[in-house]
């Protein structure tokens, strides 16, 4: 992998970009593996919105997007599209459990 200030063509930066991308969706992948695996430890429809920590995830998330000088907004905005897609698997996956 190049450093941006290394790619000498538009081709380079968008390949280097590419691979970026290849790696977040898969550590995104990742991430969900281990949002459907933890329903096991869950009892409750409470434990599976789980409101207290959604916010503490928020409001971290918020500092590592400042931390790497990124918008903050855009980071929340993102991990609540993931945050609320995640409860509804597990809002399924508990319902099945319960069965």
């Amino acid at each position: 992998m190049k450093l941006p200030h290394e790619c000498n063509s538009i081709g380079e930066v968008r390949q280097e970009i590419d691979y970026i991308d290849k790696n977040i969706i898969s550590l995104i992948g990742q991430r969900f593996s281990y949002i459907r695996e933890i329903v096991k430890y869950k009892n409750d429809i409470d434990a599976v919105y789980a409101k207290e920590r959604y916010l503490n995830v928020i409001r971290i998330r918020r500092n590592y997007a400042a931390d790497n000088k990124l918008d903050p907004d855009l980071i929340e905005d993102l991990y609540r599209i993931m945050l609320d897609y995640s409860i509804n698997e597990q809002l399924e996956l508990f319902k099945k459990k319960q069965k």
